[in-house]
């Protein structure tokens, strides 16, 4: 068997991270690629346009996901002044849970809060999170935009259910949330610096 030394693995890390940074695949609610950066541009776009029009954004996510939703719903409103949630509250994760079922716990909030025009990000490292799935479901019929993050198998449901869709070349969890998080940054900044050189 090989061996590796530590820091032969850490630089294979990044080295497999940078490669797949440059894999990101982007495409339309009509599954043509339409091109990473132009992707970032579009989903900028709609982020702002939105707002202009008083709407929202809604992230939504499990596990790291989850986390990755309450981070950036709080960036979004607090450096770029749009409005942005996560349904991460634990009493109405437990409820909805014990409620409903885990499947709904996310669909039953959108069907509630989400309005025409909103935006819902849906985060999913495997694309196939049930209660992301149904969520987006709800988000359609109330009219939202949708951008979806996916990666291991491609061609997973939720890669095929947003306006614009985002999918990482990697069946491992690690790379997936560090690239989707880094996705959703490099829109914020991107309409950060694009708020700052047109005041």
């Amino acid at each position: 068997m090989k061996k590796y030394s530590l820091e032969k693995m850490a630089q294979s890390y990044y080295a497999d991270l940078a490669a797949l940074m440059n894999s990101i695949t982007a495409t339309s609610n009509k599954g043509l690629h339409i091109g990473f950066p132009k992707g970032i541009a579009l989903a900028s776009r709609l982020f702002l346009a939105r707002n202009k029009s008083g709407n929202k954004l809604i992230f939504i996510g499990n596990g790291a996901s989850a986390a990755m939703a309450s981070h950036l719903s709080a960036d979004f409103w607090k450096n770029a002044g749009m409005k942005a949630v996560a349904f991460n509250d634990i009493a109405l994760l437990t409820a909805v849970s014990n409620d409903c079922g885990y499947q709904h716990v996310f669909e039953k909030p959108v069907e509630v809060f989400a309005d025409k025009g909103d935006v819902v990000v849906a985060i999913s490292s495997s694309g196939k999170s049930e209660n992301i799935l149904k969520a987006v479901k709800a988000a359609r019929s109330k009219r939202c935009d949708i951008i979806t993050l996916s990666g291991f198998k491609e061609g997973n449901p939720l890669g095929k259910l947003g306006d614009i869709n985002f999918y990482v070349h990697s069946c491992s969890y690690g790379p997936v949330e560090i690239i989707h998080h880094s996705i959703c940054h490099c829109i914020l900044d991107t309409i950060i610096q694009f708020k700052q050189s047109n005041s």
